[in-house]
């Protein structure tokens, strides 16, 4: 399975994708504010990952107590994970999955969450 994010709107404070399963649109996404980690410093908590290719496994989330997709190798990153929240705020590098209804939010992130690990598991 392969999965494909495209960032459309690079906000100050967020940024707004879509993403593909096997380059079928499946949701929007919020990310925090891309950055050229060449040319400026990353901000914790506050800086989406390069863009790139990255190997995605579920794994058990020790900080959400559940399984979720993980994004493997990322630079200058650790811990980022595809899951549910509302802002780029609830991010700190993540991806958060959903619909675009609202400027600079995704909503029915949960569902949106569930939905994509069950297709990863095969369901």
């Amino acid at each position: 399975m392969k999965l494909r994010l495209e960032r459309i709107f690079r906000g100050e404070t967020y940024t707004v994708g879509k993403l593909y399963v096997d380059d079928n649109y499946f949701c929007d996404t919020i990310e925090d504010t891309v950055r050229d980690l060449v040319k400026e410093s990353k901000v914790y908590g506050q800086t989406a990952i390069p863009a790139g290719r990255y190997k995605v496994e579920l794994s058990m989330s020790n900080r959400f107590k559940r399984i979720l997709p993980a994004l493997l190798n990322v630079p200058h990153f650790t811990g980022i994970r595809i899951h549910s929240g509302n802002t780029a705020a609830d991010s700190h590098g993540c991806i958060l999955v959903g619909k675009n209804t609202e400027k600079g939010k995704v909503t029915m992130s949960r569902l949106y969450e569930q939905d994509l690990v069950m297709k990863l598991q095969g369901q």
